[in-house]
């Protein structure tokens, strides 16, 4: 399979560049709600979001360019005949784009979940540093500490779900207005 691979003679500068719009919207869509809710300052929410939309297209493309031989021959030509003229063959291919769509936006929701975990967790100081006195912790005190950090992971999974939401939103906008 890696000897088949080569450039491409026509690139598709169409949908590399709007893939660049819209991580360029959201950025800053999601960088404001992880400072609205998550309480981090500008520049960190802002680095956060960077992150994991540069990381979650990269792991898009990825698994896009991964699974794209394995395409039946008519929804390659389906894919092909959209990405270079904007239009598809077959009215039946429209249900399949939104299936897809669905599929792609909560792939994309655990990804950008798991991602900003990773990076919430790796810049933690000392993480697993413990001192003696905080050996012996009561049994109330664990209890506390398992129901913050639960409700942590509640307040992270939906502030990523709202940021994901509201820029896959603003995106679907633009691709409305880009049809008509």
């Amino acid at each position: 399979m890696p000897e088949n691979w080569m450039l491409p003679r026509i690139f598709p500068i169409g949908g590399i560049l709007f893939d660049f719009l819209f991580v360029l919207i959201a950025i800053p869509i999601e960088a404001y709600v992880l400072h609205k809710r998550l309480k981090f300052d500008k520049k960190t929410s802002t680095y956060y979001a960077i992150s994991i939309n540069l990381f979650s297209s990269v792991i898009g493309w990825s698994v896009f360019f991964a699974s794209e031989p394995l395409l039946p021959i008519q929804i390659k030509s389906e894919l092909i005949n959209y990405l270079f003229f904007n239009n598809f063959k077959s009215s039946g291919t429209q249900t399949l784009l939104i299936v897809t769509a669905f599929i792609i936006f909560f792939a994309t929701f655990i990804v950008k979940f798991f991602l900003l975990k990773a990076l919430l967790f790796s810049l933690v100081k000392e993480p697993f540093a413990k001192k003696e006195e905080e050996i012996q912790v009561s049994q109330r005190q664990r209890w506390r500490g398992f129901s913050s950090l639960k409700l942590q992971n509640t307040n992270v999974v939906t502030t990523v779900l709202i940021g994901n939401s509201l820029s896959y939103s603003v995106i679907t906008a633009i691709l409305l207005l880009r049809s008509k």
